[in-house]
């Protein structure tokens, strides 16, 4: 039986498409505003290497994805292709013994934001070694859908018109806030309005804000008003380069 599986235009320079071909599916190329294959009406997946992860993390494209695919998609799912050790062994292979305790921190920010996908989002999160296997759960998902009674015919394509994607960036920023995340990036852009009176507010300003407190507030000032040191960057400079 050959199904049929909507990929972005993006997607066509990985092999994913080519191996879906070689599957038996019906692959359509088309500009999708959400996700990168579309196998049923509500059946949307992100695909990212984890050199894209990472970029997509720093970037603040990740959750701004996320939101979008939890939006628009009752079934949204996010796969990770590749190997997340091959981090460490691109810095090792450099002989600088300092970079791999830089690649273990890399990863650990990398699981800080997989968790809030699952936890926040509430995405499934599934590791693909390689773009075949990316290919061969893709057609596995698509009997899985079937066989439990998932709708996979009718339109794939959805006429989209996202939301205020400089409000998603707003929450982006203050969310990465020593101790604030998601919940309570909500409730600083709320109470003023912009990244920027909530980053200025007082202490007492923002220890008023429910959940919020004086302890959080002060951990946040003190991180937002240290002062730069070119002594500190040069020491720790690994750190930076991502």
């Amino acid at each position: 039986m050959s199904f049929r599986i909507v990929v972005d235009e993006r997607e066509r320079n990985s092999s994913v498409p080519k191996f879906l071909i070689e599957d038996g599916a019906q692959i359509d190329f088309a500009r999708l505003s959400v996700g990168d294959y579309i196998i049923a009406p509500e059946i949307a997946i992100e695909r990212k290497t984890i050199h894209d992860l990472i970029n997509s993390i720093y970037d603040g494209r990740l959750f701004i994805q996320c939101s979008d695919l939890t939006q628009f998609y009752s079934k949204p799912i996010l796969i990770i292709e590749g190997n997340i050790l091959n981090l460490q062994f691109e810095k090792f292979i450099e002989n600088k013994n300092d970079e791999i305790e830089i690649s273990v921190e890399k990863i650990l920010q990398i699981y800080d934001a997989l968790a809030t996908i699952a936890l926040i989002f509430r995405i499934p999160i599934i590791h693909s070694p390689s773009a075949n296997y990316t290919s061969k759960f893709l057609i596995i998902l698509l009997n899985k859908a079937i066989k439990s009674g998932i709708t996979i015919n009718g339109p794939l394509i959805k006429r989209i018109k996202k939301g205020n994607r400089i409000q998603l960036q707003q929450l982006s920023i203050l969310s990465s806030l020593p101790g604030v995340g998601d919940k309570l990036a909500i409730k600083l852009l709320k109470k003023f309005r912009t990244p920027s009176r909530a980053i200025n507010a007082s202490v007492s300003e923002l220890a008023l804000i429910p959940g919020f407190g004086k302890a959080r507030a002060e951990k946040m000032k003190k991180i937002l008003n240290y002062e730069f040191n070119d002594n500190n960057t040069k020491n720790q400079q690994g750190t930076l380069n991502f």
